[in-house]
């Protein structure tokens, strides 16, 4: 099995991709990316140069991956959802100058394997997002989020946990969670929810 680039799309030919993807009508995939194999890059979709994505990951339609990012498997992009890529953002330095790639030193998002990021939400590097969390459509996420954490807001706030099936899960007392999807249970402590 190999990729799909479809004619409009444009992928460097240092980038790699495995076998089974799938990069859409006019997404881009910059130099020395690396995609796994399963990958979806939905239309209009950017993946900015050495960014990594694990296998499986689904970047909907006008998602934006700057670089270095680095997705692992089984992520989640929703349509049009950003990941930045610089703390200080300016088009010129102090002195009116058009700042260059030299001029700054691009910092990353991290998502770990599971997560998902709802539509138009922004992540702002640098940034780590644990396993299967889930990021509220229009989120701006500034701060670590846990694993399993539900996110929403401006600026985004953990409001609960959700298991790997994507529900929200069900307060069963003593710190013990459950997912009415699946009946999977989890433990919280101190904060930190972790799979029984």
């Amino acid at each position: 099995m190999n990729a799909v680039v479809k004619d409009s799309a444009q992928v460097a030919p240092s980038a790699t991709l495995g076998d089974g993807t799938t990069v859409w009508e006019l997404a881009q995939i910059r130099e020395n990316a690396a995609l796994g194999t399963g990958c979806i890059v939905g239309r209009g979709a950017y993946v900015g140069t050495g960014c990594r994505l694990g296998n499986n990951v689904k970047l909907q339609n006008h998602a934006l991956v700057y670089e270095p990012a680095t997705l692992g498997n089984g992520v989640f992009i929703g349509p049009a959802a950003v990941l930045t890529n610089d703390q200080y953002p300016r088009s010129v330095d102090p002195d009116g100058n058009l700042k260059r790639a030299s001029d700054w030193v691009a910092v990353g998002v991290e998502i770990a394997d599971g997560a998902s990021i709802g539509a138009r939400a922004v992540c702002v590097a640098p940034l780590k997002i644990g396993r299967w969390a889930m990021i509220a459509a229009g989120a701006v996420v500034a701060k670590d989020v846990p694993d399993f954490a539900l996110v929403v807001g401006v600026p985004a706030r953990r409001i609960g946990w959700v298991g790997k099936a994507g529900q929200r899960l069900t307060d069963e007392g003593d710190g013990r969670w459950s997912c009415p999807a699946t009946g999977a249970v989890y433990v919280e402590t101190d904060g930190v929810l972790t799979e029984a």
